[in-house]
């Protein structure tokens, strides 16, 4: 039977439209799946906590899982080259840190470019970092220990979390600006580079707060400043380093990137789910802890952050020529 020519073209219309259907539906329902979030360090490490905090607020709040999938190696180059490669559709998600922007100018070969394959997606924290030393070494203050490191250049020893980290960049910065000469001891993370202080083996370390915290309200490690522009509640007593050395700032930056092309409807979605995070009293309680001070903003914030950090960091590799570990 010749069907009607207006009722054929309904169902020509109609038929036309079905192929558009489930991308419109998978867009709406996003996530309609879990969601692996990528990071480039181990379990148990400032960036791996901070990650969980927030992948259990955005299970709860969008409804599906968010998978912490532990990627370490090579600070953070081999998770951000999973998540680079992967398809941009919000499903492989990255815990960036500043390691990333450091990276951008300590390695001439990375298989992919940052700022243009990652899309940022949301800030999360600021977390500080603290000049530590053995209780041993004679000094108290920060200009102690400048007039300490100047009459004795090259003897004092100081740890970090690995060649590129924030830790290491964090006292590079300390070294260009103020005319100092510490002879770099890198580890690989941040646990074994404090074990070795604790031991005296090492006599300075610019740690992340979280991962010294206790030893320093144990008196076994001796805080002479944090290295954000303001002292942090954390560590009551404790002044900046920039109120001895104007201008000096390092601290560990905490976010969540995509691959690019991830749909604008997406980034949207997760950026707005992980502002209530970083806000929420439970999860504020978590980072407070270890002294990371709240990141909220838009995508766009974000990015004008993230080529900020990577301009400032350049200057410093290029400063002290700081080169890859090969190991």
């Amino acid at each position: 039977m010749k069907l009607p020519r207006r009722r054929f073209l309904q169902i020509a219309t109609a038929a036309a439209a079905l192929p558009s259907l489930p991308r419109v539906a998978s867009a709406e329902a996003y996530p309609a799946r879990p969601v692996h979030v990528v990071v480039g360090f181990p379990a148990g490490q400032t960036a791996d906590i901070s990650a969980r905090l927030i992948a259990d607020f955005l299970s709860q709040r969008l409804g599906q899982p968010f998978i912490i999938d532990n990627k370490p190696g090579a600070a953070s180059t081999i998770a951000t080259e999973i998540v680079v490669r992967a398809a941009p559709d919000g499903y492989t998600l990255l815990q960036t840190v500043a390691s990333n922007f450091i990276n951008a100018t300590l390695y001439n070969n990375l298989p992919y470019d940052f700022i243009r394959d990652i899309e940022p997606v949301a800030s999360v924290t600021r977390t500080p970092i603290v000049l530590e030393v053995h209780p041993s070494l004679p000094v108290k203050t920060v200009p102690e220990f400048i007039a300490y490191a100047k009459a004795h250049p090259g003897k004092l020893n100081m740890a970090s979390g690995g060649i590129g980290n924030s830790t290491h960049m964090a006292g590079e910065l300390f070294q260009m600006m103020t005319g100092t000469k510490l002879t770099h001891v890198p580890y690989r993370g941040s646990a074994p580079a404090v074990t070795d202080l604790l031991a005296g083996q090492v006599q300075v370390m610019f740690d992340l707060l979280g991962s010294s915290i206790e030893q320093i309200k144990a008196g076994k490690l001796r805080a002479l400043g944090v290295t954000t522009a303001e002292p942090i509640e954390a560590l009551p007593g404790v002044p900046a380093v920039a109120q001895f050395v104007p201008g000096y700032e390092a601290s560990g930056l905490g976010g969540i990137g995509a691959p690019k092309g991830t749909p604008r409807e997406i980034i949207t979605t997760l950026n707005a789910a992980i502002n209530a995070a970083i806000v929420d009293p439970k999860v504020k309680a978590r980072h407070d802890a270890f002294g990371s001070i709240p990141l909220p903003g838009s995508p766009e914030d974000f990015r004008k952050l993230i080529a900020s950090e990577t301009a400032k960091w350049a200057k410093v590799v290029k400063f002290a020529g700081i080169k890859p570990d090969k190991a």
